[in-house]
């Protein structure tokens, strides 16, 4: 898909890697709707891309809401071609710990929020995307999904966290195959350890010791090079359901 003639919707597009996916496919030429509950960081975005980017307020698990930002995306830009999930939220809790066992009502939050939210989200566009007429590849839009190396490797106090990640990662395959007769590719990044507002909410010794474990380079991640992978699935046709780590080889002791 050309970038320059790419429409997105980016949740979680306020800031961390979904703010970076804003920025780099709004340099790209592309046109991007930020779906947020944070207005003020999303304040930023629309003051550097004016005429490229707009913002609606948006729970990604609340059909309505979801629908209003499409609507507001095909009123303001003419269509939805790309959807690139980026909200979520994590927690750390044992599933045994010294105030006794998980809750269940967190457990559930996460999977609603990262799992449900994100499908939410995938599904309500892909309606809209199947209308679009196809471009010289027959497609008509891509879905992008962020998993976590957590998925894969999740450590202790991550059972809810990677349980949702784990299922965005195994939503990527029927999805794909779902909306393949419809010209819509489905991809899903899997991130390692990056520079995040919640990274950076860490002393610099913590932050330190995190950069040591990635093989090669020995650093978090920039949340830019998230960005930049984001807009090349969206602009790669012959690129579907992959599930991409990109972590510079890290794996969670």
């Amino acid at each position: 898909m050309d970038l320059q003639q790419t429409v997105a919707v980016v949740s979680g597009g306020a800031s961390g890697l979904g703010g970076a996916c804003v920025q780099v496919l709004a340099e790209a030429g592309a046109k991007v709707v930020i779906l947020d509950l944070d207005s003020e960081r999303a304040a930023a975005l629309l003051a550097e891309y004016p005429d490229s980017v707009a913002f609606a307020r948006c729970d990604i698990t609340n059909d309505s809401d979801v629908s209003e930002a499409l609507d507001l995306c095909e009123q303001r830009f003419g269509k939805v071609t790309a959807a690139v999930n980026c909200a979520g939220i994590a927690i750390a809790e044992k599933t045994l710990g010294r105030e006794g066992p998980h809750p269940l009502a967190s457990f559930r939050k996460v999977q609603d929020v990262n799992v449900a939210g994100t499908f939410n989200l995938s599904r309500l566009a892909s309606e809209r995307m199947a209308k679009n007429e196809p471009d010289d590849n027959g497609e008509r839009g891509v879905i992008l999904m962020t998993a976590s190396v957590a998925a894969f490797d999740g450590q202790k106090g991550q059972a809810a966290y990677a349980a949702s990640k784990g299922g965005v990662v195994a939503m990527t395959l029927p999805m794909a195959r779902d909306l393949a007769g419809s010209g819509i590719r489905v991809n899903t990044i899997a991130p390692g350890l990056f520079l995040t507002p919640m990274l950076e909410s860490l002393p610099p010794a913590a932050r330190e010791a995190l950069g040591r474990a990635p093989l090669h380079p020995q650093r978090l991640g920039k949340p830019k090079e998230f960005g930049s992978l984001a807009a090349f699935l969206i602009s790669h046709p012959y690129l579907n359901a992959e599930a991409i780590r990109l972590d510079a080889g890290v794996r969670l002791p």
